[in-house]
């Protein structure tokens, strides 16, 4: 594991402390956003959401897809919902589930650029 190199001597940068305390947001807002990345640390929520990409789907075909039940599924799509990920709308018998909007596409974009990065 890498070392992690420190200063030499103590130094605080008063000026750039002040920037930092005034663009700083909120603890309620830092944690809400530390709770919406929890959700992307499930490979099967990421995996569902890979399939939302290319189309709106009902929980059959998504079990299907992903070779899971139904019941697995259904978990961690409430899981999607409750973080406004994904929406959902009833067709007739079926219900049928959506990404929520381009951001989700653009999380997940920008995380694999970040792994790909050499």
């Amino acid at each position: 594991m890498a070392e992690i190199e420190c200063c030499d001597t103590i130094e605080v940068h008063e000026e750039l402390l002040k920037i930092v305390d005034e663009t700083m947001p909120e603890e309620t807002e830092l944690y809400d956003l530390a709770e919406l990345f929890k959700v992307f640390g499930d490979s099967t929520r990421i995996r569902i959401l890979f399939v939302l990409f290319e189309a709106e789907v009902c929980v059959c075909d998504l079990a299907q897809a992903l070779n899971m039940t139904q019941s697995a599924i259904s978990h961690q799509l409430k899981i999607l919902k409750q973080n406004k990920l994904v929406k959902s709308r009833r067709e007739g018998k079926s219900i049928f589930y959506s990404l929520a909007d381009d951001h989700v596409r653009t999380i997940i974009s920008m995380g694999r650029e970040h792994i790909e990065e050499d």
